[in-house]
């Protein structure tokens, strides 16, 4: 049992099922602090209704990424402690500033805006919402800066055989990490806009609490269709970047063997690692890539035979992954366009609703496909250029690894279970105590607030 693939595997299984409560922590928080704000500004109970509906999942949601996410910091010491070791005067204290800083703020304030009903004003309580939120953008800019600095290391110095941090600023202002950050956020955005658009056509679709749905499609539609716009955006930059700092994994991305100026993109390819080249190709644009990765048509992409062969990444991993990220960000786009020419005849559009219903898990699949390419394209390198996967993992034993591996299966299936059956539950089974009609949802200027919407 090779204790570096089995190393491997079990971060990456922690990672990927902490990263499936992430995305819609960070997205949902902002939507739940919109509606309270709508809430305070019209008095609508419509809107107050819809915080604590969504309010609820993102709870649920938040509790179980908390959880997942809490193990992955201790794997640093019982799986890689070289890489602690080598690094962990750099990593170390990006992480360490996330949890002191971030994510504490973040759990006091989710405390306070859970327990602060009806006990701190209303605008008080919309703004401790908008914390929560900023908090946990926070939160994600340290945690990217540290994905960041191995992927592109910055302000170091090589001092008593390990790296060491001479310059905070260069680390906390890495372009990797930032793009990163931009790229990752707005996809978590999209994720959680088609969550909500989702969730709200199969109630439309059931025709239950019509106003109520369609209103909550209708802010998650306008939010998803910019944040998919963004998207596409932020990955354009960061391609260009990679294209300059990790040369090798574009070539992989995108299966290109040979050096050349006016580098094509071929819309179909299969790549053959074996013997250095494209099994099959078909829908050869020339000149496409070097136009999308320098901006520049005539620019030369470096391929991947430039590279020693134990430097190149897993090409067919990494290409697959990436095809399937832009395709999926390519329909996101499309299906927000149709939505926005839709929303105002959304109960007659059944084939569109429908959709929408399954494309829920489409943007988990989109994002998680996207830190493959992050993380496999990176290698044969933990650090890149500085430090190879092989060198930070831990001196133990194949098997002990084996079984923790199995252990973190174990309790992550049943904590994914637990977590997602609640969110189904609370998800299908709808809000409860919503006005019946439109001449009831402005509360008379004095009267106490509703309420709460028991679930």
């Amino acid at each position: 049992m090779d204790p570096v693939l089995l190393s491997r595997l079990q971060f990456a299984v922690a990672t990927m099922f902490h990263f499936l409560f992430v995305p819609l922590t960070l997205g949902l928080s902002v939507m739940v602090a919109w509606m309270e704000t709508r809430y305070v500004r019209t008095g609508e109970v419509l809107y107050y209704n819809m915080t604590r509906f969504w309010g609820k999942i993102f709870l649920i949601n938040f509790v179980l990424g908390v959880v997942t996410g809490i193990t992955l910091e201790f794997q640093f010491g019982t799986n890689w402690a070289g890489y602690s070791k080598y690094v962990g005067d750099i990593f170390g204290s990006l992480l360490a500033i996330e949890a002191t800083v971030a994510f504490f703020l973040e759990s006091v304030l989710i405390g306070v805006w859970v327990f602060g009903w009806e006990k701190i004003s209303k605008r008080a309580h919309a703004i401790v919402m908008w914390l929560v939120a900023l908090a946990g953008t926070l939160s994600a800019i340290w945690i990217l800066l540290a994905n960041g600095w191995m992927q592109q290391p910055v302000g170091y110095a090589i001092r008593n055989g390990r790296a060491e941090l001479v310059d905070f600023w260069a680390v906390v202002t890495n372009p990797f990490g930032w793009l990163e950050f931009f790229h990752t956020v707005a996809g978590a955005y999209t994720l959680s806009a088609f969550f909500v658009m989702g969730v709200s056509a199969w109630h439309l679709l059931k025709h239950q609490q019509i106003i109520f749905f369609t209103r909550s499609f209708k802010i998650a539609l306008v939010f998803g269709f910019v944040a998919s716009i963004l998207v596409a955006v932020t990955g354009d930059f960061h391609g260009v970047h990679v294209a300059k700092v990790q040369p090798a994994k574009l070539a992989a991305m995108e299966g290109q063997w040979e050096t050349m100026r006016r580098a094509p993109i071929n819309l179909i390819v299969i790549p053959d690692s074996e013997n250095e080249r494209n099994s099959f190709e078909f829908g050869r644009i020339p000149g496409l890539l070097s136009l999308m990765a320098h901006h520049d048509i005539n620019a030369e992409v470096v391929g991947l035979k430039a590279f020693p062969k134990e430097e190149r990444p897993p090409v067919l991993p990494t290409f697959l992954s990436f095809r399937i990220m832009v395709g999926l960000g390519t329909l996101f786009i499309l299906l927000t366009i149709t939505g926005m020419l839709l929303r105002n005849k959304l109960l007659e559009s059944r084939k569109f609703l429908w959709i929408m219903v399954f494309s829920i898990p489409l943007p988990y699949l989109a994002l998680e496909f996207g830190w493959v390419v992050a993380e496999v394209g990176r290698q044969p390198w933990i650090v890149y250029g500085l430090m190879r996967t092989a060198d930070a993992v831990s001196p133990v034993a194949g098997y002990q690894v084996f079984i923790s591996l199995l252990g973190f299966v174990g309790v992550y299936g049943m904590l994914g279970a637990v977590g997602f059956y609640l969110m189904f539950k609370h998800a299908v089974k709808g809000p409860t105590g919503i006005p019946g009609s439109e001449d009831d949802r402005r509360i008379p200027e004095g009267a106490l607030q509703p309420e709460p919407v028991r679930t």
